[in-house]
């Protein structure tokens, strides 16, 4: 079994030297536990790991805490720890009461309880990261991943793929999407593991959050919201699609959001600017949970079919995300869309600079596909990207740089 070097690595022991207890929050299956046990043995300190995912574990930590670290003694691993809300007021306890780091490391899948429970329990008292599944640079490199920004991506040169990846390795690898499972065993069948991964998983998760009653009509929302992907978030049309209430499209989107499943994206605007567009565009972080729901089979065939664009600038988003995410930093991202349909699909801000970047399924990127950026003042703008399927770094002209998606 293959295992990959994951960037978060070096991010999380400093984190957890400087807090006497660690959150690493993400979707199931995205190595978490894999990534903190790999940590357990660089940190060299011996550290108990329980999970509440067993049964009896769970009931133990729901009904006697106490009892629970008596048993159990930190420094500790524990999995799952959204089911069982009443360790955090003993873990507060203890954090106080021993004074030193390191001695709570947690993982969560279901941020929208959790966070709540934490900001109430360990404020001050824990440090909390984030992890999603692979990178595109954790498959197909080693060593660590800055964040994205153009002119970062002009000094990876050595983080080059093989020359002949070509457009249908691309999109197998979207296709196959970004999950550790399907990468550590190449013959792991993906539409079994994506079917299993939404009954196992999403289904289960979104029912201990909210009660779902009929399980066919949450399947349907899930394959319209994924048909959607890249576009501006309508509830009411997917409301009319599905035949469920507004409220309850709302809840479904709260929830996929809070289970790190799918993100909405923000628009960006300046304050005189009332012509903006302010409505979020949703995206899914995994683009082979995507291509699932929305029936794509085969590489050849998702490359050529009607969704072949959005799920490359989903694909693209989705890995400069991960970029800031895998360095424990909220990603500075935006898009632009106002009403007289001037758009770009991505915009980063960083240190009072806006860095505009337009994703295009192209070989032959030009300065035309540029037009927009435009619509950030002169003064506020940053070297600005073409990412596209040309192999090679390019200065389209002083102010843009083409580059290729497969070094973002």
């Amino acid at each position: 079994m293959k295992e990959y070097f994951r960037t978060l690595s070096s991010k999380l022991l400093k984190v957890a030297e400087s807090f006497p207890a660690l959150l690493l929050a993400g979707p199931r299956q995205v190595g978490k536990t894999t990534l903190l046990q790999h940590c357990i043995e660089e940190e060299g300190k011996k550290r108990t790991y329980v999970t509440l995912d067993d049964v009896r574990t769970r009931s133990l930590a729901q009904s006697d805490p106490e009892l629970f670290f008596e048993t159990y003694r930190p420094p500790i691993l524990i999995d799952e720890v959204q089911y069982a809300p009443k360790l955090f007021p003993y873990i507060k306890i203890i954090c106080d009461r021993e004074r030193t780091t390191s001695l709570f490391w947690l993982t969560g899948s279901q941020q929208f309880s959790l966070m709540h429970n934490i900001q109430e329990s360990l404020a001050g008292r824990i440090g909390i990261l984030k992890l999603q599944g692979l990178s595109q640079s954790e498959i197909y490199f080693s060593g660590t991943h800055k964040p994205f920004l153009p002119q970062m991506a002009t000094e990876r040169g050595q983080n080059k793929m093989e020359e002949d990846f070509s457009l249908s390795d691309l999109y197998a690898h979207i296709l196959r999407g970004s999950f550790p499972a399907l990468y550590a065993r190449a013959e792991t069948d993906t539409e079994i593991f994506y079917s299993s991964y939404i009954q196992t998983y999403i289904e289960r998760d979104v029912s201990s959050i909210i009660n779902i009653t009929n399980h066919k009509l949450f399947s349907d929302f899930l394959r319209i919201t994924a048909a959607r992907t890249g576009q501006l978030l309508n509830y009411a049309d997917i409301s009319r699609d599905i035949g469920v209430s507004l409220n309850t499209v709302k809840s479904w989107i709260s929830v996929l959001e809070s289970c790190g499943i799918i993100f909405l994206l923000k628009s960006w605007s300046q304050n005189v600017n009332q012509r903006v567009i302010k409505t979020p565009k949703i995206y899914f972080f995994d683009t082979g949970l995507c291509a699932y729901l929305t029936g794509w089979k085969s590489a050849q065939a998702l490359s050529e079919g009607i969704m072949n664009g959005a799920i490359l600038e989903n694909y693209v988003i989705s890995e400069i995300i991960k970029s800031y995410i895998h360095n424990g930093k909220e990603p500075p991202v935006y898009f632009y869309r106002d009403k007289d349909m001037n758009e770009i699909d991505l915009i980063i801000e960083q240190d009072g600079l806006l860095y505009p970047v337009e994703i295009k399924r192209t070989a032959n990127p030009d300065l035309s596909m540029t037009k927009a950026f435009r619509q950030i003042p002169k003064e506020k703008r940053g070297l600005g990207a073409v990412v596209s399927l040309y192999k090679t770094h390019l200065p389209l002209s002083r102010e843009v740089v083409n580059v290729p998606v497969y070094e973002i």
